[in-house]
């Protein structure tokens, strides 16, 4: 069984046949990750509606602008659900910088904050900004209920220095492409004990898929060029990633 730790559910048509289809590739658990306010709500709600499907609130670094006392207090409202497992995904974001990076840096600082009130892990987006993002984590003891590097795309020692402040690392659909040898490396490398799978669909659907909208199911995909890296077995892969995600995100 598998546990895709990064999706975003909220914009399927059919979502139904989206959960079903995940069932039918072992896909026993889905974590669907809020970007803000709007659909940090109706992830929560997914999580009440279906029990394979538990969530995360939070607000993007594209949306840190959109942050506010008032948001900050829902999201703390919301954090507080049984099956809302943690805050994210929070971060920065210095390739796209659709919000000024200013605000993404107090946005970041303040989402951490909460989730440590929270006793609640957290789940980084961090894209071309890895050494602003391990430094502010060591600052905000970001790390001190656990967390989740989401799709991770840094280099090994990176790697090495977030699992030393209580990081997980998750790999998705690049992790199969022929040119991410770094990620690969970093697939290969890590202890399998603090690795994470995911899909971050709607995006970055893996081969053999590529150019279709993804979906859960598709954490397979991941799973099994993670097995081929190790020279693992499938299950072998399957069993410690789910291992994983229950004890960083603590599902019960």
């Amino acid at each position: 069984m598998l546990i895709d730790t990064h999706a975003h559910l909220q914009d399927y048509a059919d979502l139904k046949t989206i959960l079903n289809r995940a069932a039918d590739n072992g896909v026993e658990k889905i974590i669907c990750i809020g970007f803000d306010l709007e659909s940090s709500l109706t992830a929560a709600n997914l999580a009440r509606q279906h029990k394979e499907v538990f969530a995360v609130v939070g607000v993007h670094p594209h949306n840190a602008s959109d942050l506010n006392e008032k948001v900050l207090d829902r999201l703390f409202q919301l954090g507080r659900e049984e099956k809302v497992l943690a805050i994210g995904e929070i971060g920065l974001d210095y390739y796209r910088n659709l919000s000024p990076q200013e605000d993404q840096q107090k946005a970041f600082v303040a989402q951490l904050r909460l989730a440590r009130e929270l006793k609640k892990p957290v789940v980084i987006h961090d894209r071309d900004a890895h050494q602003e993002v391990l430094d502010t984590l060591k600052k905000e003891k970001g790390g001190i209920n656990g967390g989740i590097m989401h799709c991770y795309s840094g280099h090994l020692p990176l790697a090495v220095e977030l699992m030393k402040i209580g990081f997980y690392i998750s790999f998705a659909g690049p992790v199969t492409y022929k040119n991410a040898k770094k990620t690969q490396e970093v697939a290969a490398k890590i202890p399998l004990d603090r690795m994470l799978v995911e899909t971050d669909c709607p995006y970055l659907t893996p081969e053999p898929l590529r150019g279709k909208k993804n979906e859960p199911a598709n954490v397979l995909y991941v799973a099994e060029k993670i097995a081929q890296l190790r020279q693992k077995s499938l299950d072998e892969i399957a069993y410690q990633t789910t291992l994983n995600a229950h004890k960083v995100f603590r599902i019960k």
